[in-house]
């Protein structure tokens, strides 16, 4: 059978009318680009931002005549809140009292009681960001450039903060370059269960979720911006994530639409910056920090990603792209340090075979680093020690 065209798709929603039943969503221009992949279908309803929870029906109805359609596997639809120039910001949902978020059994909670970083005292405390239920702490591994190792990076910290004993997720908010399926050697689709939420994929004890999942590898992604935002949130929002102590967050390279999502609609306890010790690697990585001081969500630290090369044969030390650049920066900027990574063809044997250094070899050096460095990470959360888990060997 052939896949659904686009004017096919169009064609049917053109019958599911607009809201209070005037005209229809295509001639009343609310529907985006439509992308369809493995004959999945992917689109956005632009609505009202003050109408959009009021018009979730409406999303519902075009989600399901989608999926009516021959030779349609399944349709992701969302709502795109839309406010007009000049008009007033949409109001913000009040947020639940505040409470400690424990786990009985790990000796530790993750209830903010800190004021909110540039929040002074005295001044009426800032209105939090919806969170997600039953995790903890949300974490982003970002990088000012793309090529630092930043996804490998960000696996193996989620890795490394599981092997301390901590429950861990992760979030492969790189929709455009996702790499967390192939870094974790998952295949397949997740299942939807009921009320439209997604169960994520798992292996190595880690739960995951990416838009690698839904499309195909091989995939161009041509989204705009709204659409990358929505799809976002329900990646995160719309997740059985379960009860995690930490989230870990990969992000896209460099300062766009996803970063700036995830700085202002999620509560980030803080950002982890990948770099490399040359100079230009640090200009980008600069960039990054000054995005994540600017929308106020901590810095957690600098991890210097490909620090020297150890040659396989003689274990000799070449600085190939210097050494103790990022280290320099951080001290600058009073921001910490959280460890130098080496460049060994042992990390990037096993990350593009998908089995990453802290799962597959627990004991080896560079599992060691990683298990470090997420120490490092949980202590500037102000997290209490995370009790020990056994070491788990995967062959």
């Amino acid at each position: 059978m052939a896949e659904v065209t686009k004017e096919e798709v169009l064609a049917v929603l053109a019958k599911v009318r607009g809201p209070d039943l005037e005209g229809d969503i295509v001639s009343r221009g609310m529907v985006s680009d439509v992308f369809i992949s493995d004959s999945k279908v992917y689109f956005s309803i632009t609505v009202p931002a003050a109408r959009a929870n009021e018009l979730e029906p409406l999303r519902m109805a075009a989600e399901r005549t989608v999926k009516a359609m021959p030779g349609v596997k399944g349709a992701l639809v969302t709502l795109t809140a839309d406010r007009k120039a000049g008009s007033a910001p949409p109001p913000r949902p009040q947020p639940a009292a505040p409470a400690a978020h424990s786990h009985s059994g790990h000796g530790h909670d993750h209830g903010h009681s800190h004021p909110p970083q540039g929040q002074q005292p005295g001044q009426p405390p800032q209105r939090e960001k919806p969170g997600v239920p039953g995790v903890g702490a949300i974490i982003a591994v970002a990088s000012g450039k793309g090529g630092v190792g930043k996804s490998t990076t960000a696996v193996n910290l989620a890795l490394g903060l599981q092997a301390n004993g901590l429950r861990v997720g992760i979030l492969d908010a790189d929709i455009y370059g996702p790499s967390v399926p192939r870094l974790l050697k998952i295949t397949g689709r997740p299942q939807q269960i009921e009320n439209r939420i997604i169960k994520p994929m798992e292996n190595y004890g880690l739960k995951a979720m990416s838009m690698g999942f839904l499309v195909d590898e091989e995939t161009a992604m041509i989204w705009r911006g709204p659409m990358v935002q929505s799809a976002l949130l329900q990646m995160l929002r719309e997740v059985a994530w379960g009860d995690l102590d930490v989230l870990v967050v990969d992000m896209p390279p460099g300062t766009g639409d996803v970063q700036l999502t995830m700085a202002q609609q999620v509560p980030l306890a803080g950002a982890v910056i990948v770099s490399t010790p040359q100079d230009l690697a640090l200009l980008d990585a600069r960039k990054g920090i000054a995005m994540f001081r600017k929308v106020e969500v901590p810095l957690l630290g600098i991890v210097e990603n490909m620090s020297y090369f150890l040659a396989p044969d003689t274990g000799k030390r070449y600085d190939i792209f210097g050494h103790g650049g990022a280290r320099a920066e951080a001290e600058r900027i009073g921001v910490p340090f959280l460890g130098e990574v080496p460049l060994t063809i042992d990390i990037r044997e096993r990350s593009d075979a998908g089995t990453p250094v802290v799962a597959s070899d627990p004991q080896g050096a560079s599992a060691k680093i990683y298990r470090e460095i997420a120490a490092r990470v949980w202590a500037e959360l102000g997290g209490l020690t995370p009790r020990q888990a056994p070491a788990i060997v995967f062959e």
